[in-house]
């Protein structure tokens, strides 16, 4: 075989490896984007960083002396389109944004495909290594790490048995909450009266302390503790 067709197929194959070992990891976690698409990113970044690479294969000699290419637009481009690639796994789940870190891992396998797709196999390796690093050490460190827990928070009370905006502080302080944002609503037609705030606490455990008080209370029409997310 044509050491060239060799040297092709070595640049697509390992980016095959690298997008699909960064997209199991997405997989196994049951994110959206996973093993196909992060496999996918990096073949297409690899194969579009082969078209730079070979130029000469589509520039006849003459041109070539005569016409200055640049091979870092091409992979301008990539990172664009990917972009969007990245924006489509970003959605908003009730009052939660989620999938940010699957765009990021998309944003960094479509570098490592421009990175196999020219042939710069040791950065490549290393980034593969940091970024299931990033994505799985990162996660224990997380769990271990002491972090506010933050959610929104909504309470709906009868018009005509308001609890005053001190009693709430006092309850949500004595179950380990800070509030910020406090906002307030009344509604005509519904009849009832609601508090909507943003409410941080150290332990998590807090949140399910706090709902089974309320739903013990008859006063509480209505409430809802959403945690706030990447």
């Amino acid at each position: 075989m044509n050491q060239e067709y060799v040297d092709i197929l070595r640049h697509l194959l390992t980016s095959v490896v690298a997008g699909g070992v960064i997209g199991f990891e997405r997989s196994f976690h049951g994110r959206p984007a996973g093993f196909r698409t992060h496999t996918l990113v990096c073949i297409a970044s690899s194969l579009l960083m082969l078209v730079t690479l070979y130029q000469r294969e589509w520039f006849p000699q003459a041109a070539l002396e005569t016409v200055r290419i640049d091979p870092t637009r091409m992979a301008q481009g990539i990172m664009t389109g990917i972009g969007f690639l990245g924006a489509g796994v970003i959605f908003k789940e009730s009052l939660t944004v989620r999938g940010l870190t699957t765009a990021a891992s998309i944003w960094v396998t479509a570098a490592i495909g421009i990175m196999l797709g020219i042939g710069f196999y040791f950065p490549a390796t290393v980034a593969v290594i940091l970024t299931l690093g990033t994505l799985s050490a990162f996660r224990w460190i997380e769990t271990k790490m002491p972090t506010l827990f933050y959610a929104h928070y909504l309470i709906r009370f009868p018009r005509d048995a308001i609890m005053p905006v001190e009693e709430l502080r006092a309850l949500l302080s004595e179950y380990g909450f800070t509030v910020s944002s406090l906002s307030y609503r009344l509604d005509q037609e519904g009849g009832y009266f609601e508090y909507r705030t943003i409410i941080r606490t150290i332990k998590e455990d807090n949140a399910r302390r706090l709902a089974l008080h309320l739903a013990g209370r008859r006063d509480c029409l209505e409430f809802r503790i959403s945690p706030t997310g990447d």
